[in-house]
């Protein structure tokens, strides 16, 4: 009967041994782990620096093109208006995610020579006749051009979720090329019934 009690004993203490042992092995493993996803976000290439930079602006302007809309107030189509808050709520997030990376990689948070003339960005003339618009006029304006506004954007990310390397930039281009696609389709179905 002793000699049951020694065996179990031991084999308790073998198994919280175990236990402990593999607690820390896990510990080691959640922080290898940790360090490693902090690796691979920093990993990035040239097309990761472009798209952050080429992204930053053009939804900086969406949101401008968006305030422009809404600040016209109740004369402007309801459905447009609920558009323009929905771009304004997914981009803005969006805006401090890339200007994030872009000081991580230590890069400008804009690429030389980039303005209203980069493919897909509205002109000045563009955003003036936005901003002049009437109520009733802005919304059709808005959806005009924010669709070409959104196809720049889409093509951009394609480019992003082919050529990149950092996996945080690529799921949000994935995100970016799904959601406006799916815009472009919401905004010219709004568009026909007008």
């Amino acid at each position: 009967m002793n000699r049951t009690k020694i065996t179990l004993a031991a084999a308790a203490a073998l198994a919280v041994g175990l236990s402990l042992a593999g607690c820390s092995t896990g510990s080691n493993q959640a922080a290898d782990t940790s360090s490693s996803t902090s690796a691979a976000a920093s990993v990035h290439n040239d097309q990761d620096v472009m798209f952050a930079q080429g992204m930053l602006p053009h939804h900086k302007q969406a949101i401008e093109m968006s305030d422009m809309l809404l600040d016209k107030g109740d004369g402007v189509n309801a459905d447009v208006a609920t558009l323009a808050k929905q771009i304004k709520a997914e981009q803005d997030p969006e805006i401090t995610k890339l200007t994030s990376w872009l000081k991580a990689w230590d890069a400008d948070d804009s690429m030389s020579g980039m303005d209203h003339s980069m493919s897909g960005m509205m002109s000045d003339s563009d955003m003036t006749a936005l901003d002049t618009a009437s109520a009733k006029d802005a919304g059709k304006l808005f959806l005009q051009q924010m669709i070409e506004h959104h196809t720049s954007a889409v093509d951009m990310a394609k480019t992003e979720v082919d050529k990149g390397k950092n996996t945080d930039a690529v799921a949000m281009a994935k995100s970016i090329v799904s959601s406006q696609t799916e815009q472009i389709t919401q905004m010219q179905d709004m568009l026909a019934s007008m």
